[in-house]
């Protein structure tokens, strides 16, 4: 389970003048589980009306390259979020107006630019790793500072994130799920439905 990786210089496939690539193209190998185009998310309610992952093609190509590395590991990634229109980060705050989790939507997330991706750990059959916390629990135990709790755990969240680091993405400290693209978190912020990318 290798992504596939592009020429640095040319479009990536699927490109629009947006520079967003769809996730199931460039980097097949990885899992797509996006919680907010359900209702199993901390908001309990569905937020998004698509539910393909998409994320700026630079950023996709270091998604790539963690999932490779985690493939040689024998396991695979799982994308929880991506790409997240503006109008959506409105909604979020509006529902939790805490800067440690949420955004303002007034300044924009890093997600709403393309550049930042949640994820954790699978297994090859697609059963997700067990971490110290759940995806969006805003709890202490979510974060990369946490040491409680069962070791396998605490062993998976720091696989995850030496395999996000190595290619290239910085981790957030609050959420062991949440990296960012560091070159790329001064793109434009975007408020395109994912339902028409």
């Amino acid at each position: 389970m290798e992504c596939t990786e592009s020429n640095e210089s040319a479009p990536q496939a699927g490109t629009q003048d947006h520079g967003l690539v769809n996730l199931a193209v460039a980097c097949p190998g990885v899992l797509i589980d996006l919680r907010y185009a359900t209702t199993s998310n901390f908001f309990k309610t569905r937020l998004y009306d698509g539910d393909q992952g998409w994320l700026l093609a630079a950023t996709a190509r270091r998604l790539a390259e963690a999932a490779a590395a985690v493939a040689r590991l024998g396991f695979r990634l799982v994308v929880l979020d991506a790409y997240r229109p503006l109008s959506v980060q409105v909604l979020m705050w509006d529902i939790l107006p805490d800067p440690d989790f949420v955004a303002p939507a007034s300044r924009g997330s890093i997600h709403n630019r393309g550049a930042a991706v949640d994820v954790t750990l699978a297994d090859p059959e697609g059963h997700e790793l067990p971490m110290p916390s759940g995806f969006d629990e805003f709890s202490e135990r979510a974060s990369h500072l946490y040491s409680g709790g069962d070791a396998a755990a605490l062993s998976n969240r720091d696989l995850l994130r030496s395999c996000m680091e190595q290619a290239g993405f910085k981790a957030y400290d609050a959420e062991w799920w949440h990296y960012s693209d560091p070159e790329s978190r001064a793109s434009p912020l975007l408020d395109i439905p994912l339902s028409e990318l």
